[in-house]
């Protein structure tokens, strides 16, 4: 799948129970050096203008399927005030806890270890609610995104494929691979009606929208008319 040089560990990294493992120390390493290098990607860098809207002083992060922390780690330079880290691998969170440290902001983020839909129960709301290329390699798209816009108290962005056939063909090619590879990773091409009616099922209305050819990114409000 296409990779624009993001500062996470692509999309499947927040689903602990299947491909958490497939995302050790060099994928992280690599990620944080891209980010070192080159700041948060393209699409990224338009998720951030999508939550930063109106500005972000003050307010709380839940960043799901964190990678190297760009999203929150951006948040909180931009004048947030806390943030929470949710991901599946070891291996990231230990990379995100030391670009925190780096940058002087590890007294501001709490983490978490696992599969988010597991711990949703156990994680506080958050102001603003992230998941940039997580959704794609999830195995129970309404489960996560139900309750990760059920966490979000203002606004609720994430990145995710666009609704394209060739995407989609794309993905059960790669899936295939996978599977014949003995690997857990699957990728997702889901329906973007379907994922926005599940955002909008729980009280939000869109507000911002950029895409590339194969990355679309939304971001949304709760209660905007």
């Amino acid at each position: 799948m296409p990779d624009d040089g993001r500062s996470g560990s692509g999309c499947g990294r927040a689903c602990a129970c299947a491909v958490g493992n497939e995302f050790g120390e060099s994928a992280a390493k690599h990620d944080l050096e891209t980010y070192r290098r080159s700041g948060p990607s393209r699409t990224t860098r338009w998720l951030l203008e999508g939550l930063g809207t109106g500005g972000v002083a003050g307010l709380t992060v839940l960043d799901i399927g964190a990678g190297v922390g760009a999203v929150h780690l951006e948040l909180l330079k931009a004048g947030a005030a806390a943030a929470m880290d949710v991901d599946g691998s070891p291996a990231y969170v230990a990379t995100a806890r030391s670009e925190a440290t780096r940058a002087g902001l590890s007294d501001r983020i709490g983490y978490e270890i696992g599969d988010f839909v597991e711990l949703a129960p156990l994680i506080a709301p958050a102001d603003l609610v992230a998941l940039d290329r997580v959704v794609c390699c999830y195995p129970d798209m309404r489960a996560l995104v139900g309750l990760s816009a059920g966490r979000a108290l203002r606004r609720y962005g994430l990145v995710y494929p666009r609704d394209r056939l060739w995407i989609r063909a794309g993905a059960a090619v790669f899936n295939a691979a996978s599977r014949l590879a003995r690997r857990r990773l699957r990728f997702h091409a889901h329906r973007t009606a379907e994922v926005e009616g599940l955002i909008r099922a729980s009280g939000f209305t869109p507000t911002y929208r950029r895409a590339n050819l194969f990355w679309q990114v939304a971001v949304y409000e709760r209660g905007r008319a």
